[in-house]
């Protein structure tokens, strides 16, 4: 894993020697698989609430998933990451899920989406 300082607004890494149209492919449907992934307090999935710090599809169809939460006393902490992981794994042609928790840099509500914005009546 990079450092998490350059932590991005698209978060798919895809530094990989896999076809082009296979990483699209995967990216896509890593993207949509963590977009099914929903905090059980808040309405919007994880994806759009910019918990998603950063995803890599490695050469060998692993993928590393760096993410973050709300907060660290969050209730769901112990079982968002197997969910991320059960997600992203779900995906045709990936294999080993790795899910790492970081807090650094802390979750703020700038990283949502318009979408959870909206979801969430945030404006």
């Amino acid at each position: 894993m990079t450092d998490t300082a350059d932590v991005k607004v698209n978060p798919m890494e895809t530094h990989s020697a896999l076809p082009p149209e296979e990483t699209e492919r995967l990216s896509r449907e890593i993207i949509a698989a963590l977009k099914t992934v929903f905090d059980p307090e808040i309405p919007a999935d994880i994806y759009e609430l910019g918990l998603i710090y950063r995803v890599e599809i490695k050469d060998d169809r692993s993928v590393d998933v760096l993410m973050t939460l709300t907060t660290p006393n969050c209730p769901a902490a112990g079982e968002l990451p197997t969910m991320v992981e059960n997600a992203v794994a779900s995906v045709p042609g990936v294999g080993v899920v790795d899910v790492q928790v970081v807090w650094d840099p802390a979750w703020t509500p700038e990283r949502m989406s318009d979408e959870a914005r909206l979801v969430l009546n945030m404006w």
